[in-house]
């Protein structure tokens, strides 16, 4: 739980740091995609991984809300909603950290030690004239010690995002 209020307080200094720019303000929902290494750092049981994620436009205060659902070669199932921000470098590079929470079933892999897991995630993405965005992900899984086992995995990715409508 510690590392997730540390992140979160990183999280803000970084928003409240960034400059915004009007790239952002042209922005639509978008649905994402990407496929990855499951339990990449500790390498318990290594899988791969697969993720959708609708990311919605309406900002609340600084943030926008999206919802996810990621699977692995294992069978395992995390679905999840949180929190995300896009901090934009230029009209090009968008630094998106996020947290979120959710329901995880560990299928025939690793077992995280609860139900109820917490993802604190930081994305690097180019994005393209046309709004699609490429990058990738880095993130961390896990119950923030709700359970007595609290093993955590990290997960690496690819990441493909694509605009949905035509923004605010």
């Amino acid at each position: 739980m510690i590392g997730v209020l540390r992140f979160f307080k990183k999280f803000v200094l970084c928003v409240f740091l960034a400059t915004p720019f009007s790239a952002a303000a042209d922005d639509p929902d978008f649905l994402t995609v990407a496929v990855g290494a499951f339990d990449l750092v500790q390498d318990h049981d290594q899988a791969a991984e697969f993720r959708a994620e609708y990311r919605f436009d309406k900002k609340i205060w600084i943030v926008k809300p999206f919802v996810g659902v990621m699977g692995t070669t294992d069978s395992a199932f995390y679905g999840y909603g949180g929190f995300l921000t896009d901090i934009f470098f230029g009209r090009r590079w968008v630094l998106t950290p996020s947290l979120a929470v959710g329901y995880y079933d560990k299928g025939n892999g690793f077992d995280l030690g609860h139900e109820i897991e917490f993802r604190s995630s930081i994305e690097l993405s180019y994005r393209f004239d046309n709004r699609t965005r490429l990058g990738v992900s880095f993130y961390h899984l896990s119950n923030a010690s709700i359970s007595n086992t609290n093993p955590g995995a990290e997960v690496l990715s690819i990441v493909y995002s694509i605009p949905l409508g035509s923004g605010n």
